[in-house]
């Protein structure tokens, strides 16, 4: 059994902001949208959430117009804004109570290569389950596997599910097994709140899979708190308690019997981190690298030159599966590698960058079970 996790980078339509080469640029727009939505959510706007408001909007180019290169506004019912003929701009509505509306982020197809090469890399990983991470949405990713690995002479999924988080970009994980795997069991972790509020940035789901052998695998798949938007000091602490509530999860399903459980997807922080400590060091996970019989490279990383800096994607296990590891690699073909790409051998379709299926390479573990 292959058990597999890949951090996609959006199927099909990423919102345009990420797709800047300019991070400050990218950052500036993802934490005004995220900032924005929030202010929306307040029962009373003050005059000093409407400034913030106004401010904000100037930011994303929407303060003139519902729709600007990065961001749309979206007032479905009621009116956040009244523009003036004379240019001055008003925040109308008193509250949330008084319109129905948010900002989204404008989004743009992906390279149709890079859907081509992000399907590659699943088929020839030919994981039996498949955990991706940073999916349009469970429709994306049900046609990305009945059309994509056909087109590139693979074998669609037979099970095909996400649930939709929480991260207002719409990038969410999910899973895919063929037929004899089948999804038994799920339960999402989208609205667990400890005394700071919501945990996950997108979510926790439980993925109890039923192997052709009748075995039971429970997954935990998980996109924690990115590193590149926001203060860092806020991100390392929010990473922290998803860290804490994973390895809260996971111990729970431990003390309930089960043996076989896997942690993976992108933890978006380094082993030696005190973010993923709750995770790392206080559960007895065993990370799939730490096995003698991973096939180990001369570089330590998942994502982008893959230096020690950036190993972020994991594939966890519990000491049983631990103990049934037969082999396991990460698999850099879809990734660019270097300004050049030239840091390792890729798919020779990949003539520039942008070609590249993501900046993550996938990770897998296989195991007789």
């Amino acid at each position: 059994m292959r058990i597999a996790s890949f951090n996609v980078e959006s199927l099909f339509d990423r919102a345009k902001a990420m797709s800047l080469r300019d991070r400050k640029a990218a950052a500036k727009i993802l934490d005004a949208h995220a900032r924005i939505n929030s202010l929306f959510d307040e029962l009373k706007y003050t005059n000093t959430v409407k400034s913030q408001i106004l401010d904000l909007l100037t930011q994303l180019g929407l303060r003139d117009k519902d729709e600007a290169e990065f961001a749309i506004l979206r007032q479905n019912r009621g009116h956040l804004l009244l523009r003036h003929m004379d240019g001055s701009v008003e925040v109308v509505a008193s509250g949330r109570d008084d319109w129905i509306g948010w900002v989204e982020l404008s989004t743009q197809p992906v390279d149709q290569l890079a859907t081509q090469h992000t399907a590659r890399v699943i088929k020839d990983i030919g994981a039996d389950i498949q955990a991706v991470v940073e999916a349009d949405n469970r429709i994306a990713l049900r046609d990305f596997s009945a059309i994509m690995l056909r087109v590139v002479k693979g074998t669609p999924f037979d099970h095909v599910m996400l649930i939709d988080g929480n991260d207002l970009r719409g990038i969410d994980v999910g899973v895919l097994t063929p037929t004899d795997y089948e999804i038994a069991r799920i339960r999402s972790h989208v609205d667990d709140t400890d005394s700071k509020g919501v945990i996950f940035s997108r979510d926790c789901p439980e993925y109890t899979i039923t192997t052709p052998a009748g075995n039971e695998v429970v997954l935990l798949v998980n996109h924690l708190k990115s590193k590149g938007f926001g203060k860092q000091s806020d991100n390392d602490a929010k990473r922290k308690r998803q860290a804490a509530r994973v390895a809260e999860i996971y111990r729970g399903f431990r003390n309930a019997g089960q043996d076989n459980v896997v942690v993976l997807g992108d933890l978006n922080d380094t082993p030696d981190s005190a973010a993923l400590a709750p995770l790392l060091g206080k559960t007895d996970l065993k990370d799939i690298t730490e096995h003698p019989k991973f096939k180990a490279d001369a570089r330590p990383g998942t994502f982008g030159n893959a230096t020690k800096s950036e190993k972020i994607d994991y594939v966890l296990l519990s000491p049983a599966l631990f103990g049934k590891v037969t082999g396991g690699a990460i698999f850099r073909k879809g990734v660019w590698g270097g300004k050049n790409g030239t840091l390792w051998p890729h798919y020779p379709t990949m003539t520039q960058q942008v070609h590249q299926a993501s900046d993550h390479a996938a990770i897998y573990a296989d195991l007789k079970l």
